[in-house]
């Protein structure tokens, strides 16, 4: 069975991380949504909403399983099972950033590979900072985030 993990912070989910996880669900037989708590940076918005946020955008999708997690992220991959990495690429600063990243997560566990899925045209300047900039200034995201999720925000 292939499993997965697309890790992220999903502070709020995008547009962009749903074409990410629409298009890796065909490669795998279950693709986990890991929502890193990052014990260094408190978060925009709860765990506990972006669990629901996240479980009413994929609520028809039976292969994706929303999951919330702390430590490391090779390490939780390895208690769910998951022997694959899903990561969105957006720009060549990316690219760069999660290379390293899948060098060092290959360090720590040889049996978990990264796979890279680069984002469409249309979504490569979205992201969860920049969205949360334009919500902290009262501006429109509904263009930038599921339709599903704006409830939650």
């Amino acid at each position: 069975m292939k499993i997965a993990l697309f890790p992220g912070s999903f502070d709020p989910v995008t547009k962009a991380h749903v074409d990410i996880v629409k298009r890796s669900v065909g490669l795998f037989d279950k693709v986990y949504i890991g929502i890193g708590a990052n014990s260094t940076k408190p978060g925009f918005l709860s765990i506990e909403t972006r669990e629901k946020m996240l479980r009413a955008v994929f609520e028809m999708e039976p292969k994706i399983h929303i999951i919330a997690y702390e430590g490391l992220t090779v390490n939780f991959c390895k208690s769910i099972g998951a022997t694959y990495m899903i990561r969105g690429i957006r720009t060549v600063s990316d690219f760069e950033y999660e290379k390293a990243i899948a060098q060092m997560n290959h360090s720590l566990m040889p049996d978990i590979e990264s796979i890279f899925i680069v984002s469409k045209p249309g979504y490569s300047s979205i992201s969860s900072t920049i969205v949360r900039e334009i919500m902290r200034h009262n501006g429109d995201v509904a263009q930038f985030i599921p339709k599903e999720a704006l409830a939650y925000l």
